[in-house]
């Protein structure tokens, strides 16, 4: 799965990097542990360019009785997307990108769970393929919520997981983005591993495990745990 990601770079080199045409945050700052629930920078396409914006990340959708199903909707699986009432038909027609510079998966060892960071070997930014679904509650207020699609560890991350997020390769985030591109079996194409040989992996500091930490500490190497 993928529950904690890091996306530390300025507001203003997500719009260089996605070429965004219209944005509605008025500011970001660096985050360092991510975590379910909280509004997330995701972008989406439109007629008239990229755009960037906040989803809560927990997918709710339109048609759920209430909110809470978003905590048990944090990750789709590739393999299952068409087979599930919630993300099927948003394959076609709700697709993000949800920009990170890193994430965190735990290993279990013999003394317990060891977390990592998991990033890019140039350290840039990358993105999760994501759906979205916008939900409309009891008094009218719609909350527009995300889930991060995962698939099948590469050979880095399968010693620390068995799953991982889909991230896509920079010349296929517009296919992915493209409104009008309904296409279902040549986007499940794109949600397979990524390249091992690109990544790498660091053991960081169990506090990452404390949604209330969020600094930068969180991202140093610790010695490799026996």
């Amino acid at each position: 799965m993928c529950g904690r990601y890091t996306l530390t770079i300025s507001l203003d080199e997500l719009i260089l990097r996605y070429l965004i045409e219209e944005s509605t945050m008025a500011y970001f700052t660096p985050k360092y542990n991510v975590a379910p629930f909280q509004k997330v920078p995701a972008i989406v396409g439109s007629k008239a360019g990229n755009r960037l914006g906040e989803l809560r990340w927990g997918l709710v959708p339109s048609w759920a009785k209430d909110d809470k199903i978003g905590s048990k909707m944090i990750n789709a699986r590739a393999e299952t997307l068409t087979e599930k009432p919630a993300f099927g038909r948003l394959l076609s027609s709700r697709r993000c990108v949800i920009p990170a510079d890193g994430f965190y998966e735990w290993r279990q060892n013999a003394g317990g769970k060891q977390p990592y960071r998991i990033l890019m070997r140039d350290g840039g930014i990358f993105s999760f393929a994501g759906l979205y679904d916008i939900w409309t509650g009891p008094e009218g207020d719609k909350l527009a919520t995300c889930t991060i699609i995962t698939t099948e560890p590469n050979s880095l991350m399968a010693e620390i997981h068995n799953r991982m997020p889909v991230i896509l390769r920079r010349e296929e985030e517009a296919a992915w983005l493209d409104r009008e591109n309904t296409d279902v079996p040549s986007l499940l194409k794109l949600l397979k591993p990524y390249g091992a040989n690109e990544m790498r992996a660091y053991p960081v500091s169990s506090a990452v495990g404390n949604v209330r930490n969020d600094s930068a500490e969180l991202l140093e190497e610790i010695s490799e745990p026996k």
